[in-house]
């Protein structure tokens, strides 16, 4: 079986506040896009879960989420048989991008329809929620406001979609670092009930106009080419742009493609990783 594990955006992430638990309380306007890595899944007669990847930079034992994931459903659900793993890896590591937690919600889906284990997609969050904090989004793959740690959803209905160019510098961001930084007494905190409206409306503009991260500031401290792509972004003629998630992959919007053009070509001879996309239709 193939299956595609979409990356997704945060058009808007608000740190709201500090839990006791030792996680932050998050309310977010998350949204897939058609970036992509391919996982061919198979079942195999003998136990135990093998998994390559065309990336070097990526773990294929117990550290990786596409393995964790894997063993979970098989200890759940008492699986003997085994199973072979190859993820064509597209979407980059430590971008804001969620490419583990995308690969992880592939995974479970793909084992849901080759093992007939009829979970609901409830009881595949519950089952991967603690492996990674974006796998329940991208489980559902719909277009959200995602609060508390990830786990809330509301989805929003709506046919907004416009071009978006991502560019990624070579320096990546861990979460844990950027919301170490995180300074809650100066936090940006974007308004994402006024972002949610917008997409409603389809208000192009209001969307551009809304768009805010509260980690953002703290990730730039750590790679300042974050700032620098967002600042020739908007001097190339993008209407908005922002970082996404904890970073450090940046993302320019434009409904004009000769914009977009022009800034693939400018950023492709600077960055490795440029890449157009647009918002993912709501499907399975």
């Amino acid at each position: 079986m193939k299956i595609r594990a979409f990356a997704k955006i945060n058009l808007a992430l608000d740190v709201v506040s500090e839990r006791d638990d030792g996680y932050h309380e998050l309310k977010m306007i998350m949204a897939p896009i058609t970036l992509h890595d391919l996982i061919t899944i198979e079942v195999t007669d003998k136990p135990g879960i093998i998994l390559t990847t065309n990336s070097s930079r990526i773990p294929t034992d117990e550290r990786n989420i596409m393995y964790k994931v894997a063993q979970a459903v098989m200890e759940k659900y008492k699986i003997t048989k085994g199973i072979k793993m190859y993820c064509m890896k597209h979407i980059p590591s430590q971008a804001g991008l969620a490419g583990g937690s995308a690969d992880g919600a592939a995974v479970i889906k793909a084992m849901n329809r080759l093992f007939k284990l009829h979970m609901s997609y409830e009881d595949m969050v519950e089952l991967t929620k603690d492996i990674g904090s974006d796998i329940p989004f991208c489980i559902y793959n719909r277009l959200a406001v995602v609060s508390g740690k990830g786990e809330q959803f509301e989805f929003i209905h709506s046919s907004f979609n416009t071009n978006f160019l991502l560019v990624k510098p070579s320096q990546g961001v861990s979460t844990k670092r950027s919301f170490n930084a995180l300074d809650m007494s100066t936090a940006l905190h974007p308004d994402i009930y006024k972002m949610k409206a917008a997409l409603i409306h389809e208000d192009y503009q209001g969307v551009v106009d809304t768009l805010g991260n509260t980690l953002e500031e703290p990730s730039i401290d750590f790679v300042p080419e974050i700032a620098t792509i967002k600042k020739e972004m908007l001097e190339l003629g993008f209407d908005g742009a922002l970082m996404s998630g904890s970073g450090s992959c940046v993302f320019g919007m434009t409904n004009d493609e000769e914009i977009l053009h022009k800034g693939y070509k400018y950023f492709k001879e600077s960055y490795y990783f440029v890449r157009t996309t647009k918002l993912l239709s709501h499907q399975d």
